[in-house]
């Protein structure tokens, strides 16, 4: 059962540096920027190419060995010709394992290398994903800056509306103080903001590896994305391409090419050794024939309940503990994949609301409120409420369409992949 669990043909895949996830063409820039230049993936793609290098060297023979020796030198004289048995032997050796053992071993390398190219293409798509929040969150962050300076030109003509009107004797005094008011929350908010977009561009730069911090243009006019979030469809791609499972899945077949060698050490390895032994001729003139050996030897499995016994149970546990990781993990990421898709819908429907009706039947109040309070029907407040709303529901409606992109950019981190477009 365990054996049918490995691979009989394992390829590895090119490290790639494209986007793994969707994004526009401002984004797409950032995010080659970081697949290139991030020491993290840098590190991790040189493992890669390193294990693929350790591939064939697992799956080879030992060196030979090549051994010089004398054999029953006389010490009473040191002579080469005193005696029969004397003799400069020159001998070669060669270890074989057992067989099968060096495909195991190429194939556990092979896994290990491919187990490794998972966690490259996570760390990718966490990269991406953290890239992409960031960028997404900095173009909100720019939009509430736009918004801001709208509100405050608002304020700014309402103030001297008021002011006008108290001149004449038509308004209150506590009118243009409210204002001001607003106008000076509107002061804090800008403050916060513009810190907010520094701390995000100086993530940016981090993410990208930058030797020096470089402004990071904020992304605008992003439309509502026409996904399809198809359950069964994002579930076969989820199982199919998400590269943690294929961490995993690389680890069960792992463990189970260690269990099958763990099998293998009950057989023992043989090592072959030839020998010529070349002797002098006697002091007499007598020819001395030179001599041909030849050898092999294995080893005994003697310690087998202390040795062999425990390293295939400690194989067959890991293969269990790796196995239940695996499963646990297909069994989790539809839920994951769920979860977001249930998200993105929800805040699908949150944008329209407020982009599509509250945001309508706000201008429409806040028109009505300044034709009342210019014959004096509603109060100043009421009708600087009613304007300020108007551009506070613009404000959460973008909102809504940042945090849609960055749902987006979360599930295709669970996906491997980007989410199929109507």
């Amino acid at each position: 059962m365990i054996g049918a669990v490995v691979l009989t043909v394992i390829t590895l895949r090119p490290v790639q540096a494209a986007s793994p996830i969707w994004a526009p063409p401002a984004l797409l820039e950032l995010i080659e920027e970081g697949m290139a230049e991030n020491k993290e993936i840098q590190a991790l793609v040189a493992r890669v190419e390193s294990l693929k290098e350790e591939v064939s060297f697992a799956g080879s023979l030992d060196d030979p060995r090549l051994g010089i020796s004398v054999l029953n030198l006389p010490t009473d004289s040191l002579r080469f010709d005193q005696e029969a048995m004397t003799q400069k032997q020159l001998s070669i050796s060669q270890k074989v394992p057992w067989f099968g053992k060096l495909g195991l071993r190429e194939q556990r390398m092979v896994l290990i290398a491919r187990r490794q190219e998972g966690v490259l293409e996570a760390k990718r798509l966490e990269l991406a994903r953290k890239i992409a929040i960031t960028y997404y969150e900095l173009g909100y962050v720019g939009n509430g800056l736009e918004i801001n300076k709208r509100l405050t030109e608002m304020v700014n003509q309402l103030i001297r509306v008021a002011e006008t009107r108290y001149a004449s004797g038509k308004g209150l005094q506590q009118d243009v103080l409210e204002a001001q008011v607003e106008l000076s929350k509107l002061l804090d908010g800008k403050i916060s903001l513009e810190q907010k977009r520094r701390t995000l561009q100086d993530r940016i730069n981090e993410l990208l590896n930058r030797e020096t911090f470089l402004p990071v243009a904020p992304l605008k006019d992003l439309q509502i994305p026409e996904l399809r979030l198809e359950e069964k469809v994002l579930h076969e791609q989820a199982l199919r391409d998400n590269p943690w499972l294929r961490v995993r899945q690389a680890e069960v077949n792992q463990a189970a090419a260690e269990t099958q060698l763990a099998q293998k050490d009950y057989w023992p390895d043989m090592d072959f050794k030839v020998a010529y032994g070349q002797r002098d001729d006697s002091p007499s003139g007598q020819n001395r024939a030179d001599f041909l050996s030849a050898s092999v030897m294995v080893n005994i499995p003697l310690w087998q309940k202390s040795r062999q016994d425990k390293k295939l149970a400690a194989t067959r546990k890991n293969f269990q503990a790796k196995m239940n990781s695996y499963q646990g993990l297909i069994r989790s990421i539809p839920f994951r994949v769920d979860a977001l898709t249930t998200d993105i819908r929800d805040t699908r429907e949150n944008y329209r609301l407020f982009s599509d009706a509250l945001m309508l039947q706000a201008e429409q109040w806040a028109h009505a409120s300044m034709s009342a309070y210019a014959v004096g029907k509603v109060e100043f407040n009421t009708m600087v409420n009613a304007k300020i709303r108007v551009l506070r529901y613009e404000l959460r409606a973008k909102r809504y369409l940042y945090n849609l992109y960055e749902k987006r950019a979360e599930l295709e981190e669970v996906l491997g992949g980007p989410v199929p477009q109507q």
